[in-house]
């Protein structure tokens, strides 16, 4: 089941961050999807649930190379729009003499002749397929959107300002439209969660784009394969492995309050903090008590980050008094 943040309107409107490839606070994210899925339903057990994990992991690198393609594709449609303005009976002056700055654009070029992410996408399988009509849909869009008209009307030239308006044409149209967030929620469930982060990837991949480059490199999905697969893995076994007795303090803790009264979402962010914390000696628990804190107040109530907080805050001391918390590392003893 997928996790919804407590803010999300009708249409979320996407303002990537600055984060590239695969990081550890969206790690714990996935994993807190999965989890609250597999709590759900009592059929699910320990093998499906890290194997829905590792097919939602797939499926953002998919994403990240879905939209890299889409920017890619808007090339081939503005010369399509150019050719068949000029094979009209009646053309126009304009369709005889059409600006070609968008066309011409360097680094747009570049990435729309990249054989790396040609290939990449022949190995995932990703490709706009059935939804070439909506790939036309963004670009008539794109067409009529003022980044774009602003882009064409300017007499700027030159690689940077080529670079920098293909990213704000992809950052305020491109994943932002509506119809194109409809199509993600119905071709993946993880998809419209993992599009701040994957557009995020775009962005960084065209801004490392230079003059001189014949082809783009491709981000790989992990920032540090063995570190960051090894954490991950390690947070999921761990979070259901210690779930009976992380639930257990978290009842101590919670003295004045019912276990069934507190929500599912927020038992299951403590206890992947309360794993997290007795796992990873080398992260500090100030670093642990904080990534889901913030994970609270994007994911649940208003009201449940202050709850969860004291909670932890006391648990994190009481066993660190016990030695089941022990911190090892420059800082950390």
């Amino acid at each position: 089941m997928l996790l919804m943040c407590n803010s999300q309107h009708e249409m979320t409107k996407f303002a990537p961050r600055n984060d590239d490839m695969l990081n550890r606070r969206h790690l714990r994210i996935k994993i807190l999807h999965i989890l609250y899925g597999f709590y759900q339903d009592e059929d699910s057990n320990a093998t499906t649930a890290k194997r829905a994990l590792d097919h939602s992991i797939d499926k953002m690198y998919e994403l990240y190379l879905m939209l890299l393609s889409m920017v890619a594709e808007m090339q081939e449609l503005a010369i399509d729009k150019i050719e068949s303005g000029r094979k009209k009976q009646l053309p126009t002056d304009e369709d005889l003499h059409p600006n070609t700055k968008f066309v011409r654009n360097s680094p747009l070029r570049i990435l729309a002749n990249s054989k790396k992410l040609k290939n990449k996408l022949s190995k995932a399988g990703v490709g706009w397929g059935k939804n070439r009509e909506l790939l036309r849909n963004l670009y008539r869009g794109l067409l009529v959107h003022e980044e774009f008209t602003e882009y064409m009307q300017s007499e700027d030239r030159g690689f940077r300002h080529d670079r920098e308006s293909l990213i704000r044409m992809f950052k305020k149209h491109l994943i932002n439209d509506e119809a194109f967030q409809d199509m993600l929620e119905e071709e993946s469930i993880f998809w419209i969660d993992d599009l701040d982060h994957a557009a995020s990837m775009v962005i960084k991949t065209l801004k490392s784009i230079n003059e001189e480059d014949e082809d783009v490199d491709i981000l790989p999905l992990w920032r540090n394969d063995d570190d960051d697969k090894s954490f991950a893995k390690n947070l999921f076994t761990q979070s259901l492995a210690q779930g009976e007795e992380n639930e257990k303090l978290i009842k101590e803790g919670a003295q004045n309050w019912e276990l069934e009264r507190i929500a599912l979402l927020d038992k299951i962010i403590m206890k992947m903090a309360l794993a997290e914390a007795k796992t990873f000696p080398s992260i500090p628990l100030k670093v642990t008590l904080n990534e889901y804190i913030e994970l609270s107040k994007f994911y649940s109530t208003e009201k449940s980050h202050g709850f969860i907080n004291g909670i932890l805050d006391q648990l994190f001391t009481k066993l660190k008094e016990s030695g089941d918390i022990k911190k090892t590392g420059r800082g950390l003893i």
